[in-house]
């Protein structure tokens, strides 16, 4: 009998935590139900702050989950707290200023003002050219809204496992073409909407972060959702983002808002360095005519873009049907050695890497940004 999250919830249904007068659910006491193959993670919050209070929901609770499932071996996880008055966002705990997380050297946000013009493809190809070249990869799906890491990399139907990490349960990363993964894909109903307020995506983007064994990696790259928004801001208040990739097509429109995209991390106070900037759909060539090129959406525009705001131009990707085919079955195109495609991935990444060295080289560690307002003004 396999264990469902609206199971849990039913059983969340029935139990009352003393005083409150509504159920678990009903009165929102429950703030996280996770579940990794056997075991079941649960956070509660309830208003009585009494150890006996506390004790009795959490043996309600887990008496219920373990009859729910009683002919399946179910672990149960729980942590039950005294709800606390609100405060004002303090820095992230897991972080010393300037450190990075233990194990991950380099960690790479790959970002665009606009929706819909490849970061996602980008950053999955990257990563697999990262790959290739002898490096230790890790991936990040942060566009919780809309993620897709999980499908690029043909593991939609896997499941992060729970392992012992230094006596604390953690989520193990999925792994495919030699790439760990962890994405809010694994966790959602791919027929459902996540519609979550700022605090919630936040949350589940900390865990994904914080409560995984990530390793020891080289690079984590980080897809970001398309914009300058809530979860921009979460990713450099919880991590010292080494440097940033935006990704752009050559349009105006799209370059106008590129062109946010590198102002965000540019930004006084958040100063994370843009390694530069990639032109995704940039010609088309029928296979009909391979010498000739159609610039379709405008020409040389991201290239134009870098220069004027002094930053690299790290390459140029055609629109090409099969790099969309490759993402579309999982099997990412940078796979398919000696294709043009696959060169020109190559030569994006290595100059992404070329311009990651300059950065270590001749600049200071980024340092997370400890406190933001709505308004973008924020202090380190």
């Amino acid at each position: 009998m396999s264990i469902t999250k609206s199971d849990i919830k039913a059983v969340l249904e029935t139990i009352t935590a003393p005083g409150e007068g509504k159920s678990l659910m009903e009165n929102n006491n429950v703030t996280n139900i996770n579940i990794f193959g056997d075991e079941v993670m649960v956070d509660v919050n309830i208003s009585n702050p009494t150890l006996q209070a506390k004790k009795k929901t959490e043996t309600e609770i887990e008496k219920a989950i373990v009859a729910k499932y009683s002919t399946a071996k179910v672990k149960v996880n729980l942590t039950v707290e005294a709800k606390k008055k609100e405060e004002a966002p303090k820095s992230n705990p897991n972080l010393i200023k300037g450190e990075k997380i233990p194990g991950i050297q380099n960690i790479i946000a790959i970002a665009s003002g606009k929706g819909g013009v490849g970061k996602s493809t980008v950053t999955a190809n990257m990563a697999v050219t990262l790959q290739k070249m002898g490096f230790k990869v890790g991936v990040l799906d942060a566009d919780v809204y809309g993620p897709s890491m999980h499908i690029m990399f043909d593991v939609a139907k896997a499941k992060p496992i729970s392992v012992n990490v230094d006596g604390r349960s953690k989520m193990k990363p999925v792994e495919n073409y030699g790439i760990k993964l962890l994405s809010l894909g694994f966790f959602t109903n791919p027929n459902e909407a996540v519609i979550w307020r700022g605090p919630m995506a936040s949350k589940a983007l900390n865990q994904m972060i914080f409560d995984a064994d990530w390793g020891e990696l080289d690079f984590l790259l980080i897809d970001l959702p398309p914009g300058t928004g809530d979860i921009h801001l979460s990713i450099v208040q919880a991590l010292p983002i080494t440097g940033a990739v935006v990704v752009s097509t050559p349009q105006n429109i799209a370059l106008a808002d590129a062109k946010k995209g590198v102002a965000m991390f540019q930004q006084k106070n958040i100063n994370v360095p843009v390694l530069g900037i990639v032109e995704n759909m940039s010609y088309f060539t029928p296979a009909e005519l391979p010498e000739n090129k159609y610039y379709i959406f405008g020409e040389n525009g991201a290239k134009h873009l870098a220069e004027d705001i002094e930053t690299a131009f790290l390459g140029e990707v055609p629109l090409v049907q099969s790099i969309r085919e490759a993402g579309d079955v999982g099997h990412p195109v940078a796979l398919q050695e000696g294709t043009p495609q696959e060169v020109a991935f190559k030569e994006i990444t290595k100059n992404m890497a070329a311009e990651l060295v300059k950065r270590n080289k001749d600049l200071p560690p980024t340092e997370v940004v400890k406190i933001t307002t709505m308004s973008g003004c924020s202090t380190k």
